[in-house]
């Protein structure tokens, strides 16, 4: 194994982790970080299990060649149909200490403290809901809850396109929002199970009546990885502290910083890698 201190990585399909990643360096800031975006074969939410599950190692395979002793999937869909399989059979063999966290866990592990009615929506990609991963997961923490699923296939490609401000936008939200307020009036607590969907937020909840909790994963996947190195003090040991970041995407680059600034919130300088 190498003991060398590296940096945390984080990887996505495409931009969405870096709504994931702005909030885990507003909350752990003085770590060093990697981001690899797999632009050039996203999106990942329609391909099939056996798909996403060899795109997602063979990235975070790179990652820990790059130095990473912990990669954190800040994917939805990589998380559902890849995170286990490599979690349970390819990280004993490639490096038993090295780590791969997911998006889903965190956000599950705590649904239940926000919801009163006990019935809980899903927002998500229609690979995301697919794969049951997010009633799956509740279940575990909290067997009393009700889990509503949505696919909202439109709202990556409004995102990505530079709509996701403007007047059509609203259609496709409205759309999704009563698709799943319909099946059932309970629901109190919404999960935006897609990075993608915080450039949304607002206009979900104009859409959504007032009572209704919206939780985005960004802030709670960084709590969770705060607490996660606090109790595996020998992972944070091997976490390089230097404050840099550094950015990679499988697709152009200059179309990747100007897009990966949004979903940032800063400039982004990236460079190419070819897996």
């Amino acid at each position: 194994m190498n003991s060398k201190q590296g940096p945390i990585g984080v990887f996505d399909s495409g931009y969405g982790g870096l709504t994931v990643l702005r909030e885990i360096v507003r909350e752990l800031p003085d770590y060093d970080y990697i981001y690899l975006g797999d632009n050039g074969r996203a999106p990942y939410g329609s391909r099939s299990f056996e798909t996403v599950y060899h795109y997602t190692l063979e990235c975070v395979q790179h990652l820990f060649r790059m130095g990473c002793h912990l990669v954190v999937l800040a994917c939805n869909t990589a998380s559902a149909k890849a995170l286990r399989t490599i979690q349970q059979n390819d990280l004993p063999r490639i490096d038993p200490e090295r780590r791969v966290l997911g998006i889903i866990r965190p956000t599950t592990e705590i649904v239940g403290d926000y919801s009163r009615s006990r019935e809980v929506g899903v927002f998500g990609t229609a690979g995301t809901v697919t794969s049951d991963s997010y009633p799956i997961e509740i279940e575990k923490f909290f067997p009393d809850i009700q889990v509503y699923q949505q696919a909202c296939p439109m709202w990556v490609p409004l995102v990505e396109n530079g709509e996701y401000d403007s007047e059509g936008a609203d259609f496709f939200i409205n759309k999704y929002v009563r698709q799943l307020m319909v099946q059932s009036e309970g629901i109190d607590t919404i999960v935006l199970g897609c990075t993608h969907y915080p450039l949304l937020e607002d206009k979900i909840r104009r859409s959504l009546p007032p009572e209704v909790t919206l939780l985005s994963q960004g802030p709670l996947a960084a709590k969770s990885l705060a607490g996660y190195l606090q109790r595996h003090p020998e992972m944070a040991a091997k976490c390089s502290r230097g404050g840099n970041r550094e950015f990679y995407t499988t697709d152009d680059t200059a179309t990747f910083d100007r897009q990966a600034g949004i979903f940032y919130g800063h400039p982004v300088q990236s460079r190419r890698l070819t897996l």
